[in-house]
């Protein structure tokens, strides 16, 4: 399994604040759900970095994302290792297939992979 990218999630409810603030370092807006909004620099979609205000579809808001080629063998190596899984796998709307896991610092991290 290999990591394809790795991105901090900020929980805010300041939107249009944080898109005017990080694009003084040339951020631009690639994704708005409306509850979540990801930036990244032209040209570097592997550097990115989102806004949360309440995740539409889990339970909580995750910490970091991190995609992976291969998420059902990410989600089977967590399961067997007994961590604690806070949201099971399950395809989204929007085009990923998802689970979140408590690390061990008790960071909700979102694993991903699109479909």
């Amino acid at each position: 399994m290999a990591v394809r990218r790795v991105m901090p999630i900020v929980h805010s409810e300041k939107e249009r604040e944080n898109r005017e603030f990080y694009g003084i370092l040339g951020l631009e807006e690639v994704m708005n759900h409306g509850w979540i909004m990801t930036l990244a620099p032209p040209g570097n979609p592997g550097a990115q970095l989102s806004f949360i205000t309440a995740d539409q579809t889990a339970p909580v808001n995750p910490d970091v994302s991190i995609e992976v080629d291969d998420v059902d063998a990410a989600y089977a190596g967590f399961q067997a290792s007994g961590a604690e899984i806070v949201h099971p796998l399950r395809d989204e709307e929007w085009g990923v297939r998802r689970f979140f896991v408590r690390d061990p610092s008790g960071r909700v991290v979102n694993v991903l992979s699109h479909r």
